[in-house]
């Protein structure tokens, strides 16, 4: 299936999420299909934009529906000068090079302890890198996390680069979704 990188522009409505009443607050969209498809993967996907004409750079997450959503954070909210229940005009692209993934200090622990876990972890590639820690985030209890690590770190130094049965658009196994949308 061929891509198309150039830009797509669309337009979204903005939703509060149901768990940003619990923290630091933000909203989210969905992206249409047509603008997600024109992306290199369905997994977490890196793009740059423009949102009301506001530039931004972000992260799109998998919706599990083939598509991605993206989270809108206050300060972003207020610079573009939308809030939830608005529609919002966008404007992306995919970034040219992913960048490096953050890497979680839990998994930055278990990497250190094991010098062949990181050898090869160092060796894999920036997308690689980017799954492994998605599947590691994807985890909804903290036991399944720590597990995840684990098992991470016994994959990385038998010489496995890339994670083993996690489907990164989360369609196949259901596992990853848009948020719940407040009411």
């Amino acid at each position: 299936m061929p891509q198309d990188t150039t830009k797509s522009r669309f337009t979204a409505p903005l939703f509060r999420s149901a768990a940003a009443a619990r923290e630091e607050p933000w909203a989210f969209l969905i992206l249409p299909k047509s603008a997600s498809e024109k992306l290199p993967r369905r997994g977490r996907t890196s793009v740059q934009g423009t949102i009301n004409g506001h530039a931004f750079q972000a992260t799109l997450e998998p919706d599990g529906q083939l598509s991605h959503w993206m989270k809108v954070s206050q300060a972003l909210l207020d610079a573009c000068g939308a809030a939830p229940g608005d529609t919002v005009e966008l404007e992306i692209a995919a970034v040219a090079k992913e960048p490096e993934p953050a890497l979680p200090p839990d998994l930055q622990q278990a990497l250190a302890a094991s010098p062949q876990a990181r050898a090869v972890w160092d060796a894999t590639t920036r997308l690689a890198r980017v799954d492994w820690i998605h599947w590691i985030e994807s985890a909804k209890q903290a036991a399944t996390r720590k597990t995840r690590i684990e098992n991470a770190c016994d994959m990385l130094a038998s010489g496995k680069k890339r994670v083993c049965c996690f489907d990164p658009s989360g369609f196949y196994s259901k596992s990853l979704c848009a948020p719940e949308a407040a009411d």
